[in-house]
């Protein structure tokens, strides 16, 4: 079974040219998912339109998946935190 992780950026706490880079280097060979929890939600939506807007003119949103996860915490309560998946497709060639 291929692993289909090698596609996925997981979006954090970095500056956002650190993913943007990140995602280039997939988005080359085949489209890139761009994930992302919390606060890091619109550094995601920062690398997507960078990438989109100045690297790859001819690439385009694919699906884009938001949702809401529960996270246990150290004290053993529950957190509902939102999350969301940018897929970006290869231009057009």
């Amino acid at each position: 079974m291929p692993k289909e992780d090698d596609s996925k950026v997981f979006i954090g706490k970095k500056k956002t040219m650190a993913y943007v880079m990140a995602a280039m280097v997939v988005l080359n060979e085949k489209p890139v998912r761009l994930l992302a929890r919390g606060r890091s939600i619109s550094r995601a939506v920062d690398v997507a339109e960078i990438l989109i807007n100045k690297f790859f003119s001819g690439s385009s949103y694919g699906e884009i998946l938001i949702g809401t996860e529960t996270l246990t915490n150290q004290d053993g309560t529950t957190s509902n935190v939102s999350s969301i998946e940018i897929e970006i497709l290869q231009p057009k060639k």
